[in-house]
């Protein structure tokens, strides 16, 4: 398996590996075509190299009239193909076989139903070794038979070098130029120029169209392709084209050194789908898209625009006034106390601390709060908070990916107003927590409203004693106060007292808990920005991150 892997940099396995890894990314992401051409690449590798690795598929390709039929004849020393002179005579591909033991399936996968097997000594003085080579002679790729330019198409892609055969009339075609050498010039190493028919030419127009040749393929970038002057008619320069082709097939690498090319063009396309000119790497130029901290930095504006939307404030606002609201009723004189319960709850009317968990360990809540719905002006905040955290995370990225981030950034919006109502249901809970000292002054509210009622209850017995002119018994005093007196005003005095300390304490109290809520309530929020906004924000330029990656192994 040596000829997997390159003299240097990763093997081949690994790159397709990287390829088929960077389309499975790119998916929903780049055009379908795009991401299916990748992987028809990597399909198309696998399929070559299970098969024949011994043997060198190569091409001769061009147009009506270049003399490919000739020079196919030339090279296997027979008369295999038709040759016609303005009109194309090969209509379907045919191969010539040296040593085509085991090429069976090669040729079934590229279906190539005419074979045949050229004699191996037809010229004497030939030095070079075919052995191993599949030439095929394609269909002209001008063809007015659209079958034939679309047979051509397909067996360019599949071939493992391609021998591009020109003729000094029609070598400058753009047809040929910008629709195969130009996008070929990835595959410069598995290219063959040939400039045929030069015996129609003098010696000193044979130079300057090789150097006119020579200009216009540097310019479709495919400098250091060979180029070699023939004429198969005269056999002129065959021995050149016959070195070259048994060089490259005793090498044994044009399969896989198509096949690189193959994943090379596939990574350039998948990083830059654009149409057209353009920057290679365009989409995904601009750094590695790592989640920094401009997408962190955005989490405050964003909880403070959800907080603002979910009524933060006001919920805040109602835990201290419910706070204060249930101490007075816990911890109030009870003479007065009930009147307090005729007030509603703000809390209550909120809906919030009322609500049953169905799974008290996850506090899971049913139902929703009252909160008033966001204004406009609150849903405009949050649209911009959303907006700014597609674009920061965005700003380094191009093309499809940037907008993949910023759609992933409104990924979830529709869910994030539910999703902060529950957090600020559950999170709320907390805010209708009786303090133990509750119970405490409200037994002893109870004690001293008992001793007030005692006080009051003796008075009233004495009262009626006098009354009823029965004789008064000895009465305790406290100084000069009766007990009685002492037991009635001193309770009332100890529980007005104790109720007005209670509500310090409550006020005091409703101020920390509702900053302790408030705080919480932030967090709440900040943790649904992070799960319903940044964390796919996040994903998506790990995504990115993991594509450019795979895009630099597949280039490698």
């Amino acid at each position: 398996m040596k000829l997997l892997r390159r003299k240097e940099g990763p093997s081949l396995d690994s790159r397709l590996a990287a390829l088929l890894e960077a389309a499975e990314l790119a998916e929903g992401r780049l055009p379908a075509d795009v991401v299916a051409a990748a992987r028809a690449v990597a399909e198309r590798a696998g399929t070559r190299r299970s098969l024949s690795v011994d043997h060198t598929v190569a091409a001769l390709a061009g147009a009506t009239g270049s003399g490919k039929s000739s020079l196919f004849n030339a090279l296997a020393g027979d008369e295999l193909a038709a040759v016609g002179v303005t009109r194309p005579t090969t209509s379907t591909a045919q191969a010539a076989l040296w040593d085509g033991t085991g090429a069976g399936p090669l040729l079934d996968w590229l279906e190539i139903p005419q074979r045949h097997t050229p004699q191996t000594t037809v010229e004497p003085a030939q030095p070079a070794d075919f052995s191993g080579l599949i030439l095929l002679d394609l269909p002209d790729h001008d063809s007015i038979r659209l079958a034939h330019r679309l047979e051509v198409d397909r067996l360019v892609e599949l071939v493992d070098l391609l021998v591009w055969v020109l003729d000094p009339q029609k070598y400058a075609d753009a047809a040929v130029h910008e629709r195969y050498l130009r996008p070929l010039s990835g595959h410069r190493d598995v290219m063959v120029v040939v400039l045929n028919q030069i015996d129609r030419l003098p010696p000193h127009a044979v130079d300057r169209c090789l150097r006119d040749l020579r200009r216009l393929l540097d310019d479709d970038g495919l400098t250091g392709v060979p180029i070699l002057g023939v004429s198969a008619r005269t056999g002129t320069g065959l021995a050149d084209l016959r070195e070259l082709l048994a060089k490259r097939v005793a090498e044994r690498r044009s399969w896989s050194a198509r096949l690189s090319a193959d994943v090379s063009a596939a990574a350039d396309r998948l990083a830059d789908p654009s149409p057209g000119p353009g920057t290679p790497g365009g989409a995904v130029a601009g750094g590695s898209g790592t989640p920094g901290g401009a997408v962190a930095g955005l989490g405050k504006p964003l909880t403070d625009a959800l907080s603002e939307a979910a009524g933060v404030p006001l919920v805040v606002a109602a835990v201290s006034k419910g706070h204060r609201h249930r101490a007075v009723v816990a911890t109030g004189w009870p003479v007065t106390k009930w009147v307090r319960r005729f007030r509603p709850d703000p809390l209550r009317r909120l809906r919030i601390g009322t609500s049953t968990a169905v799974k008290p360990a996850d506090r899971e809540i049913v139902g929703r709060t009252s909160v008033p719905a966001a204004s406009a002006v609150q849903k405009a905040q949050v649209e911009t908070a959303l907006r700014d955290v597609g674009e920061a995370a965005a700003s380094d990225l191009a093309g499809v990916w940037a907008a993949a981030v910023r759609q992933a950034a409104r990924s979830r919006a529709g869910d994030l107003a539910d999703a902060v109502d529950r957090a600020v249901a559950t999170t709320s809970l907390g805010a209708t927590r009786r303090p133990r000292w509750w119970r405490a002054v409200g037994m002893l509210q109870w004690l001293v409203f008992a001793v007030m009622v005692a006080g009051g209850l003796w008075l009233g017995g004495l009262f009626g004693m006098d009354y009823l002119r029965l004789p008064q018994p000895p009465l305790p005093t406290v100084g000069v106060a009766p007990w009685p007196t002492v037991l009635l005003g001193g309770g009332a005095l100890a529980g007005v007292a104790i109720a007005l300390l209670s509500r310090l304490a409550a006020w005091a109290g409703g101020h920390r808990r509702a900053r302790r809520v408030a705080k919480a309530l932030r967090s709440a929020i900040a943790q649904v920005g992070a799960d319903y906004v940044l964390d796919p924000v996040e994903g998506e330029l790990a995504r990115h991150a993991r594509f450019t990656e795979a895009i630099a192994r597949a280039r490698a």
